[in-house]
């Protein structure tokens, strides 16, 4: 299951997550080193400053201590100015015996811990450092409380890493902005595939590609003109086919023909049953045709065209052909308009289906309306029976007759479903139809001309 999740996320997004969590934890820890080398340093520095101070008191109390009359008592260094922070450094002077000789403002009143020997020493609150006189009699002890390091440390690292903090969302858009931008060509050529379909089988532009891509393309357009090659040789066959056994069934539909009219009796009930069948059969044969002609993809059109006019053709022509034609009703709005770049061969082909269909499947003793309405919308009802989810999403498959006993191939529906998909118009199979508890409804939607609309 989590490796099915981290299939189906996006390149993008696994890019960002990875290159930001691998220099957030350079950054970190560029970071610590930072802190590290500073705390050596910054120790360094104290000790330093430590050691020079008790070197430089050291004869700064000698001359004190010489300068004195009577005995040495222990002597407090005061501030001039009383509400001054608390000192870094303290220090005490203390003879060879421990005794403080001179303590600074802020130094304890008790001797330091520190043992009376030049160099440094620590307890857990102070760094020491004892200074000595030459003849061993005066010791100089300063302390720097452990504390003022520990500050110092803590706002140099916090110097370190706030601004990594702030560096984090600001990475993570410039890395977003540099990853789509890097892998734009991969959406580029991801769509361009996508697009691909039986009526497109242009190759795919692979000069603007980076180099690492442009195999892919180059096998993707190898895979396309085999893959072209092959529906040209099926569409071919099944429109040859199709053209080609026209002529010999319409022959011997007429021979057939020709001896029912010679017959009569149990004979000519035979014959009638294969002019059914071929009649049948060049129904078929028919419908095979057109699908060739879908397949070819004609329903792309470039010319601006009235496809109103056309609807009304195809209606006038029904009705002089089919001698149900009376049932067929055609409504036309007010102001109602079907005009755009179509195919005028590929719109005529879904309407003599869908009209076929309507016609063939729909109940004989109720009208088929054929309805223009504003906004691009053709209707087409008949009424029937309401069908189930499962019988429409039947009938729209190819050969799919679904609960019928009316005579079709099943390829009606399906080839008017291919054609209007490269017109880029809209189906919509509804049963019940729309105000009405039965009947069905096949409504086509024109987008361009609502959008005009």
């Amino acid at each position: 299951m989590t490796q099915q999740k981290l299939r189906a996320q996006s390149m993008t997004q696994r890019l960002i997550l990875w290159l930001t969590g691998a220099a957030v934890s350079f950054w970190l820890i560029a970071a610590c080193l930072g802190v590290s080398v500073m705390k050596d340093e910054f120790d360094e520095f104290f000790d330093g400053s430590l050691q020079e101070t008790a070197e430089r008191l050291m004869p700064l109390v000698l001359d004190d201590l010489q300068r004195r009359e009577g005995p040495t008592s222990p002597k407090h260094i005061q501030r001039e100015v009383e509400d001054m922070d608390d000192e870094y450094l303290v220090y005490q002077a203390r003879d060879a015996s421990g005794k403080i000789l001179i303590r600074s403002h802020d130094a304890p009143e008790k001797p330091f811990e520190a043992p009376l020997k030049r160099g440094f020493w620590k307890n857990d609150a102070y760094q020491f450092y004892t200074a000595r006189a030459a003849d061993n009699t005066v010791f100089v002890q300063v302390a720097d409380a452990l504390e003022n390091r520990t500050e110092a440390v803590t706002e140099g690292g916090m110097a370190l890493f706030l601004p990594v903090l702030i560096l984090i969302p600001v990475s993570v858009l410039l890395i977003w902005l540099i990853v789509r931008r890097t892998l734009a060509p991969v959406d580029d050529l991801r769509k361009a595939i996508e697009e691909k379909d039986g009526g497109n089988m242009a190759p795919v532009p692979s000069g603007m590609l980076p180099r690492e891509l442009r195999s892919i393309a180059r096998s993707v357009n190898h895979l396309l003109t085999r893959l072209q090659s092959a529906l040209d040789a099926e569409r071919e066959f099944a429109a040859n086919s199709a053209h080609e056994l026209r002529t010999p069934i319409a022959g011997a539909l007429a021979q057939t023909q020709m001896l029912i009219a010679e017959l009569d009796g149990p004979k000519m009930r035979r014959a009638q049953q294969i002019e059914i069948s071929l009649v049948s059969l060049g129904h078929t044969a028919e419908k095979l045709l057109q699908l060739a002609r879908a397949e070819a993809g004609i329903g792309a059109g470039s010319e601006h065209v009235d496809l109103a006019s056309v609807l009304e053709l195809v209606v006038t022509d029904f009705e002089h052909s089919d001698p149900a034609s009376s049932r067929l009703r055609f409504h036309r709005q007010a102001g109602a308009v079907l005009e755009g770049s179509y195919s005028v061969d590929a719109f005529a082909i879904v309407l003599r289906n869908l009209i076929e269909n309507a016609m063939s499947h729909g109940r004989k003793d109720e009208a088929v309306d054929v309805r223009l309405e504003k906004g691009g919308v053709v209707r087409i009802v008949n009424g029937a029976a309401a069908l189930s989810p499962g019988e429409l999403i039947s009938i729209r498959k190819r050969f799919g007759r679904g609960a019928t006993t009316s005579a079709g191939s099943g390829l009606g529906l399906s080839i008017a479903e291919r054609l209007l998909q490269q017109m880029n118009v809209g189906l919509e199979v509804l049963s019940p139809a729309t105000d009405r508890d039965e009947g069905f409804e096949v409504v086509l939607r024109f987008p361009s001309i609502a959008d005009a609309a």
